[in-house]
């Protein structure tokens, strides 16, 4: 008989969520400065914005997991009475925490399925809790690897940034683009692709202004779908809970707010946002 276990990694935000505990989470590493940080464990979300407020020259970087780490996961997994595991990651195309996942699986004398959730955030940390809602009911692993699929193919993310700063120190954007960026004050509208890739849909002039297109592009794209719907945020909840106020207020039901987590954050900076939704399928 099949006892599936569930995983997933921190960057879903699955920490700030109420969530079964039995789901396992494995967490990248924030180092600031000389000091090495667990996220979640060790720095809070709201801490972490705190501090690269108040310092936006914070030496700041990131790691995933390592292979030993997650393979040490496994293990307890296993010994805990799990035959199989299925282990959630954010996208392939954002880090490489997926093939230190398959390295470490095929270390370990189990069935381990890693699941490139092509997203990160909410989308990332539904999966991993549908999936366990099914493994407890008895489903098998093909049977929630259809839903996992299901949730996957249809989903959207809308990004903006307050700031091309971290985009540029961190590597998703070239010195030269970043400094011209700056200087006419551009502000890129990002989103997720369907391959798992944050890609520039709009070069905008303000914040407001890349937000406000941000917000029609969603609004037309889910015309006509059953939707659930949520907002992602960096050290700028208030905005957001106002945000929140005014998607209800067009329709939408039980908008969801979750942070940005800092290892994710780290190459976004403060002031980013974004507004997402999963088509109920």
């Amino acid at each position: 008989m099949e006892k599936i276990g569930v995983a997933v990694c921190g960057n879903s935000g699955i920490d700030y969520l109420v969530h079964d505990k039995e789901i396992r989470k494995f967490r990248s590493l924030l180092n600031i400065g000389k000091e090495e940080y667990e996220d979640f464990i060790d720095i809070s979300s709201d801490d972490f914005y705190s501090r690269l407020q108040k310092n936006p020259d914070l030496d700041i970087s990131t790691a995933q997991t390592s292979t030993g780490r997650i393979l040490e996961m496994y293990e307890e997994m296993k010994n805990s009475g799990y035959n199989k595991l299925l282990v959630i990651t954010i996208s392939k195309e954002l880090s490489g925490t997926y093939q230190n996942a398959v390295l470490a699986a095929k270390m370990i004398d189990i069935d381990v399925v890693v699941y490139d959730s092509k997203s990160l955030t909410y989308v990332e940390a539904l999966m991993a809790m549908r999936a366990k809602q099914m493994a407890d009911k008895g489903s098998s692993m093909e049977d929630i690897l259809i839903q996992m699929d299901k949730i996957r193919d249809n989903n959207h993310v809308f990004i903006t940034v307050d700031t091309l700063k971290y985009l540029v120190k961190n590597g998703r954007l070239s010195g030269v683009a970043g400094a011209i960026g700056s200087l006419l004050k551009l502000r890129p509208l990002l989103h997720l692709s369907k391959e798992g890739k944050v890609e520039t849909l709009a070069k905008i002039r303000t914040t407001s202004k890349a937000r406000e297109e941000l917000m029609n592009l969603f609004f037309d794209e889910i015309k006509g779908k059953d939707i659930i719907p949520f907002i992602v945020y960096t050290n700028n909840m208030g905005e957001m809970l106002d945000l929140k106020d005014e998607l209800e207020a067009k329709g939408l039901d039980e908008v969801l707010l979750i942070p940005l987590t800092p290892v994710v954050g780290c190459h976004a900076g403060p002031g980013t946002m974004g507004v997402g939704y999963i088509e109920k399928v």
